[in-house]
């Protein structure tokens, strides 16, 4: 597996991946093409260092985002995750921890403290990964959770 900067070359595997991976997730995705395509040229714009892509023999099976340029509600800079996905049928291999791993130390390199994200309330199987990974549960919105994470650690 090679984990490595995602490019504009990769917005059609973007598309295709986001759109699978978050089938059974209707309550919290995107659902034409044209709104996924503007929200990858929106991640990538965010932060292009820290938006990544995942290969498998030449072939993208998951994505993340990272926003080291992020300012939280406290006026904090935070490394914002804002998107993690596998697609379905490479899940449980590891993928998306070494995803979350290469973005987890991203942030370190910054500089910054705390990781920060946002999941829906009744994603299980992602509230799962993030505790796993040591993010803990700090507050909801509407049909989001909130998960912090020291990034001292």
């Amino acid at each position: 597996m090679i984990i490595r900067k995602a490019t504009l070359k990769d917005i059609d595997a973007f598309i295709e991946i986001y759109a699978k991976a978050y089938e059974e997730l209707k309550d919290y995705k995107y659902t034409s093409k044209s709104d996924i395509k503007h929200y990858f040229k929106w991640l990538y714009k965010r932060d292009k260092e820290g938006f990544l892509a995942a290969e498998i023999d030449g072939r993208v099976v998951g994505f993340a985002a990272g926003d080291s340029n992020w300012v939280n509600s406290e006026g904090e800079r935070v490394l914002e995750i804002h998107e993690i996905f596998v697609i379905p049928e490479m899940r449980g291999k590891g993928i998306g921890t070494k995803l979350m791993e290469r973005l987890l130390d991203y942030g370190k390199k910054k500089g910054l403290k705390l990781a920060e994200l946002w999941v829906g309330e009744k994603n299980y199987k992602a509230i799962e990964f993030y505790k796993a990974l040591g993010f803990k549960e700090a507050g909801f919105w509407g049909k989001w959770l909130r998960m912090i994470k020291s990034l001292n650690s």
